[in-house]
């Protein structure tokens, strides 16, 4: 193998710049030439496709989203688009190519894979809910956004004696939502994988309120039935059942926009150069993670279509920390 190629796809999560630059340098160590491509698959069809140094690299890894770019590319979901974007690669003689990203993007490594085409995908997703990896680059950084966001709506809240409803991102997973909940001191935490009705938020609320405290917070992830607009309307037509007044926030992308905390630095520099040694080693249609500490491969057909759980024991914690 002389050539391969890196792209980034969906979700911006930081740390991708790292894990680009964490190929480019571990397969100029190895002896390959590495090519970036741009905008993601929707690159891929067109051809932006370009050679990367290691200077190209540089200066990259503490920058949050992905120089490299990512788009969305309705014609990849089909054989022919798919099918131009090999033939872009082998016109460049580039023989294997690296994924990074999540759910959505990782289909796509598999896509390609049962077309012929080698691809080692590497797990990026602030969502963590990608199987074969126990934490997913991005994911730290996220948490560290939403928390420092928690900690100063704490503030406002203690002064003004309400409670703060705050929404997360990390569709239908609520990792991220129920970390920043324990970490953030959050007396409600309400995610997808263990629904809360509007009036066991406001119960719980209001059992706060008894127990002498002064202020509350309430994180909410986005994929849950009972997301911020769901609570906030309830509470709007049962404005007194929360033993508090209550204000929202809705954090959205701006969890995506950081730069990578050390955390993920780490992180996508492991998982990039897992990437190109699993290449180097015979490795194909797999996802590079991290288990146990570990740097793993997963077969990517025992990826796709499939998404990891939470240890809901960390939601059993949260309850305990919040009386």
């Amino acid at each position: 193998m002389k050539r391969i190629a890196v792209l980034t796809s969906g979700g911006d999560a930081p740390g991708m710049n790292a894990a680009i630059r964490a190929v480019v340098r571990t397969g100029a160590d190895a002896g390959l030439e590495v090519f970036g491509v741009r905008r993601g698959y929707r690159g891929l069809i067109d051809g932006d496709i370009g050679y990367l140094t290691r200077r190209d690299v540089g200066g990259v890894m503490h920058l949050g989203g992905t120089f490299l770019g990512s788009a969305r590319a309705e014609e990849f979901f089909t054989v022919e688009g798919r099918q131009r974007g090999i033939d872009n690669l082998h016109r460049l003689d580039i023989e294997a190519l690296v994924v990074i990203g999540g759910n959505g993007s990782q289909s796509g490594s598999h896509a390609l894979c049962e077309m012929g085409y080698p691809v080692v995908g590497v797990a990026s997703t602030i969502d963590n809910d990608l199987v074969g990896s126990d934490v997913t680059i991005g994911v730290d950084s996220a948490i560290n956004v939403a928390l420092e966001a928690i900690d100063r709506l704490k503030v406002t809240a203690e002064s003004h004696r309400r409670a703060f409803l705050v929404e997360v991102m990390g569709r239908k997973c609520g990792y991220v939502a129920l970390m920043a909940g324990i970490a953030g001191g959050a007396e409600v935490v309400v995610i997808p994988e263990r629904e809360l009705p509007p009036d066991e938020v406001a119960r719980q609320l209001r059992e706060a309120a008894e127990l002498g405290k002064t202020h509350a917070l309430v994180v909410v992830a986005e994929g849950a039935q009972n997301n911020a607009e769901a609570l906030i309307k309830h509470f709007e037509e049962h404005p007194e059942s929360a033993g508090f007044s209550l204000r929202a926030t809705i954090l959205g992308h701006v969890q995506r926009g950081a730069n990578p905390t050390a955390s993920d630095r780490m992180l996508a520099t492991r998982l990039g150069e897992g990437a190109v040694r699993a290449l180097v080693g015979g490795e194909r249609c797999v996802l590079t993670g991290l288990r146990g500490n570990k740097v793993v491969t997963t077969p990517l057909s025992e990826v796709v279509g499939k998404t990891k759980g939470i240890d809901l024991r960390l939601f059993e914690l949260a309850g305990i920390m919040a009386r």
